[in-house]
């Protein structure tokens, strides 16, 4: 009687099964790739506020009043550029509040004293982008 030893091979269910597990966790891979893509999107913004808000305030206690756009940063070199608002993908997205007036002053333009993330939608954390 013969063996079946030289008959050897993977059975089809031998086979599903490497499949099922390999199908299970590249599906975990693409789930948390695409969080940390949302994840380094939101520390990009919370970088480039920091960063903006920081010139402001510069800004502010070199020339003791508050810059009248996003643009006097760059034109007074503050800033090199204006960065692109990584959720949204644009420069034009960013809000600006603007300053309080100040008391006796002749200026009709306070300036702005906060910038901050035009993007719609919430973050991981649960705040609003805009919150931010």
């Amino acid at each position: 009687m013969k063996s079946r030893s030289s008959d050897s091979g993977f059975t089809l269910i031998e086979l599903l099964i490497v499949m099922s597990i390999i199908l299970i966790l590249s599906a975990m891979s693409i789930a948390q790739y695409r969080n940390s893509v949302t994840l380094a999107k939101e520390a990009a913004v919370r970088s480039d506020l920091y960063l903006m808000r920081d010139a402001i305030d510069q800004y502010y206690a070199d020339k003791g009043k508050y810059p009248e756009s996003l643009q006097t940063l760059v034109s007074e070199n503050y800033i090199r550029t204006i960065p692109k608002d990584p959720i949204t993908n644009s420069t034009d997205s960013w809000t600006t509040e603007p300053a309080e007036p100040v008391p006796g002053s002749t200026s009709t333009d306070p300036g702005i004293y906060n910038v901050k993330s035009g993007a719609p939608g919430v973050g991981t954390d649960g705040s609003n982008y805009s919150d931010w």
